[in-house]
């Protein structure tokens, strides 16, 4: 505590000047007293720190004292600053550590090098969310978080997606990874890696076994795997669609992950062909979201299955309709659910 509270002053220093002992025990949660014995500290160390008393005093450096503690070039100072938005760090609770990390790295930056660092600060925003993504289940993780850095097993419950009921396992994990907003364990399950997205973990506990993971093998490595395996999942069900072309840019923000190809413009009436590819056959509802502006061509099987979730959703919706609880649906609007009068 004490080596960090001496740097800390000492970077105070550099960066303003003079500083009034009071306003440095204020900063470090100490008293005046144990400030004076830091400066006594490191002018023993060499530091040629001097306190001046009076109204106008203060202690600081001798003129044209100056020590680089980082090391950092004008470029590596800047990339330390372009950060991502504070949900990665909150999410793992580090939100103010990562604040005083900032301050720490900014009053140790040569003085040339602070204001590039502190523009950069202010002009470069990293926000790891996707648009449209949706509202997400808050994920958990601090059993993750400490699993991960106390090297030991984890006992999960998991609900995977479209599942009733959790399951449990004890992974072996190899770290967190934040994609798009979404973070994900990464671990073994005896000895298979394996992918765990941490907003369907139901319960985490860290268990008292050291964890198991295969030798020589590392975080990057397992991820990279993984991810292939998810991007590289072949798509048995190819669909021919045209797209109303004023509405193209929203269709491929929304939907461009299926397309197979670049769209193809026709000669006339405004409309565009894409082609596109899903794993299963009922992943083409995602196409009703877009109303008429999408119009499925093939294979006849996608077209009746759109055609018949359209007509169980138009029956869904119709007055005097029975929603799936077993409620009357209200007959117009304005209406109650009782006859209309």
């Amino acid at each position: 505590m004490k080596s960090d509270r001496l740097l800390s002053i000492l970077l105070l220093l550099q960066t303003r000047g003079r500083v009034p002992a009071r306003e440095l025990a204020e900063r470090l949660e100490v008293s005046v007293r144990t400030v004076y014995r830091d400066v006594e500290s490191l002018s023993a160390a060499g530091v040629p720190v001097f306190a001046e008393r009076g109204r106008h005093g203060g202690i600081a450096l001798l003129p044209g004292f100056r020590t680089d503690v980082t090391g950092l070039t004008r470029d590596e100072a800047r990339a330390l600053f372009v950060l991502a938005a504070q949900g990665a760090h909150s999410a793992l609770g580090l939100s103010g550590a990562l604040g005083s990390a900032l301050r720490k790295v900014m009053a140790a930056l040569p003085a040339p090098h602070r204001p590039a660092a502190e523009l950069t600060s202010r002009r470069i925003l990293v926000d790891p969310d996707r648009w449209l993504s949706g509202p997400r289940r808050e994920a958990d993780l601090g059993a993750l978080h400490t699993a991960v850095f106390a090297d030991r097993r984890l006992r999960v419950r998991y609900r995977h997606s479209g599942a009733e009921r959790a399951r449990t396992y004890t992974v072996d994990p190899y770290g967190l990874v934040a994609k798009a907003g979404v973070w994900y364990l990464v671990a073994d399950r005896r000895g298979v890696p394996r992918l765990f997205r941490a907003d369907r973990v139901v319960a985490a506990t860290v268990c008292e076994a050291p964890v198991r993971r295969r030798e020589g093998v590392e975080l990057a490595e397992v991820w990279e795997a993984l991810r292939r395996r998810v991007e590289e999942r072949p798509a048995t069900v190819r669909v021919e669609a045209l797209v109303r072309a004023d509405r193209l840019d929203l269709f491929i923000r929304i939907g461009g992950a299926a397309l197979t190809g670049p769209p193809r413009a026709r000669e006339a009436g405004g409309w565009v062909e894409v082609s596109l590819a899903y794993e299963v056959l009922g992943a083409v509802r995602q196409l009703l979201q877009f109303g008429g502006d999408v119009v499925v061509t093939g294979p006849p099987e996608a077209r009746a299955f759109l055609a018949a979730t359209a007509e169980d959703i138009a029956a869904s919706h119709r007055p005097g309709g029975r929603d799936p609880g077993g409620g009357e649906v209200s007959r117009g609007a304005g209406s109650t659910g009782r006859d209309a009068r």
